[in-house]
């Protein structure tokens, strides 16, 4: 419409043209919001994330103890036993956050958050894994989806996928259906068959930009 109305020619783009009639009011943008003008564009698109594309695998198992809290993903499940740990002893949101500094070549989360570090006592895994999050955006590196295994004789995790899956998708700033939960037993072999442990593992793809 804009240009139906203008005698002029331009070249650039509807922005150029905007500027003629009235003030153009600026938002800040995303870094993977990646510009598709032509259709050659959507091909470079394709190109430029298989190129970019990271992964990572993170892997974290906790005793299960009387007297402890435990949580799952973010969530506090109510439990006869809690995970044992330096921080809340969260083993989902452990190992998600280990396979996103793995993909990101920044270390491992013992590095990032020693449990020789007083400060980190009792922390809730939600604030480590939002500083990570925080640390590979702000390196370009952003989180495409996420498969993650719950491996657990008890409890039963199917009645908190839904949840879980909403807090981690909150935390790592994705939509929900890029996270996967699959609940898992050793069917009651070695520690975990016996209620005395909980693991997870976790495969992540990450796209980095710029």
């Amino acid at each position: 419409m804009l240009h139906s109305k203008n005698k002029i020619f331009y070249k650039d783009d509807d922005l150029s043209l905007l500027r003629t009639f009235k003030k153009v009011k600026y938002i800040n943008g995303e870094k993977n919001n990646f510009k598709i003008t032509y259709k050659h564009d959507l091909e470079m698109l394709k190109n430029y994330i298989n190129k970019k594309i990271r992964m990572g695998i993170g892997f974290d198992v906790h005793r299960l103890v009387p007297n402890r809290k435990l949580y799952l993903g973010g969530l506090k499940i109510k439990s006869k036993l809690g995970t044992l740990g330096h921080s809340d002893g969260d083993p989902i949101l452990h190992a998600i956050t280990d396979a996103i500094l793995g993909a990101c070549g920044l270390g491992d989360i013992g590095q990032k958050f020693s449990d020789k570090n007083i400060k980190f006592k009792n922390i809730r895994s939600t604030i480590l894994l939002k500083d990570v999050v925080k640390q590979s955006r702000s390196i370009g590196y952003f989180i495409n989806n996420l498969d993650i295994n719950v491996i657990a004789q008890y409890p039963k995790i199917k009645k908190f996928k839904s949840k879980m899956i909403l807090n981690i998708s909150k935390l790592c700033k994705i939509s929900k259906d890029k996270i996967n939960i699959k609940g898992k037993t050793t069917e009651k072999l070695g520690v975990i068959g016996k209620e005395k442990a909980i693991a997870s593992e976790v495969i992540v793809s990450m796209i980095k930009y710029g």
